[in-house]
């Protein structure tokens, strides 16, 4: 039995599907070094897994077939679109661990998106995390939870850390993780827009508005001490005032309606919010449970946003489902 299937082929249902979910991610710390040699900026981030879901179901079949339902099942066009072809990272995942395992890639994988694409959630990769656990089930390929890890690292920076979930300090492109002590639960709202942003827009913009002298060059990082710190402590006051990403000044310089998103989480009373990720998510820190539900009803009624999510983390990384 799988070790990461936590029940193995009692997880099959009766139709033969097979149910995995994966959670959204803010980095509630990301420093961003300058654009390396090789084309990449190292990274210095502080994961948090909150409690908003992908779920991958996914069924024996003849070939190989992604369909995607929920919310955000996508646009036609843009960053936040999200494809049904070899172009989806879920599909670039069941090759992989089928050709790890030495099966043929045959399934039928439906995604029900309710983390939107393009917002600096991690949804590609949280889907990604949750088909390699679905699908190691359903082929039983027996992988440890190491093998699933060396996959998910093949597939993308934010892959491992959905896979595993929790907190957790990532160095490299993001993909090197520890685990990090969390002692108590914390409550956040997420403030979606309306469309996405590219990350790669986002990291081009970081490069030119350093090159330009309007942000510092990024060879000194601000250290995740704080926020780390915060996390194992507390209180709320503590971690909303550490909050850092590196990102956030480009994210606002390519969609200039996030400074007023930011100031009216602050105004209504968050004790801190910073835009997750590449953006354009914004994630406000609440005291607690009820604080996030009044925090989340005000930025609803401010028209900012798409949606409006009370969410907690943190929670569990890619897990099967009954």
């Amino acid at each position: 039995m799988s070790p990461t299937s936590h029940g193995g082929p009692g997880r099959i249902r009766g139709d033969g599907a097979v149910v995995a979910r994966a959670p959204a991610k803010v980095n509630v710390h990301l420093a961003v070094a300058p654009l390396g040699p090789d084309g990449y900026h190292e990274l210095r981030t502080v994961f948090l897994a909150v409690s908003l879901f992908d779920t991958v179901t996914v069924r024996p079949a003849g070939d190989l077939s992604i369909e995607l339902t929920g919310e955000f099942a996508g646009g036609r066009s843009g960053p936040d679109r999200v494809p049904t072809d070899r172009r989806n990272i879920v599909w670039r995942a069941a090759e992989l661990l089928a050709e790890h395992a030495g099966v043929p890639a045959h399934a039928a994988v439906t995604i029900d998106k309710s983390i939107p694409a393009a917002a600096g959630l991690a949804g590609g990769s949280a889907d990604a995390a949750a088909a390699l656990v679905a699908l190691d089930t359903l082929w039983g390929t027996h992988a440890t939870r190491g093998d699933l890890a060396g996959l998910a690292a093949q597939l993308g920076s934010d892959v491992p850390f959905s896979l595993l979930g929790g907190v957790a300090l990532g160095s490299g492109r993001g993909d090197r993780l520890s685990p990090v002590l969390a002692r108590r639960p914390w409550h956040w709202v997420l403030g979606i827009a309306g469309a996405g942003l590219s990350t790669p827009a986002v990291y081009g913009e970081l490069d030119r508005l350093r090159a330009a002298g309007d942000l510092p060059s990024g060879e000194e990082l601000v250290s995740p001490d704080p926020v780390v710190a915060a996390l194992r402590s507390g209180p709320a006051d503590a971690l909303g005032a550490a909050l850092w990403n590196d990102l956030q000044d480009p994210a606002i310089s390519l969609r200039p309606d996030l400074r007023r998103a930011l100031e009216e989480a602050t105004a209504a009373g968050a004790v801190g919010a910073l835009v997750s990720g590449s953006g354009p998510t914004v994630a406000a820190l609440a005291d607690d449970e009820a604080g996030a539900e009044a925090l989340a009803a005000q930025l609803a009624a401010t028209g900012s946003f798409r949606t409006v999510r009370a969410v907690h983390g943190p929670v569990h990384g890619a897990r099967l489902v009954g």
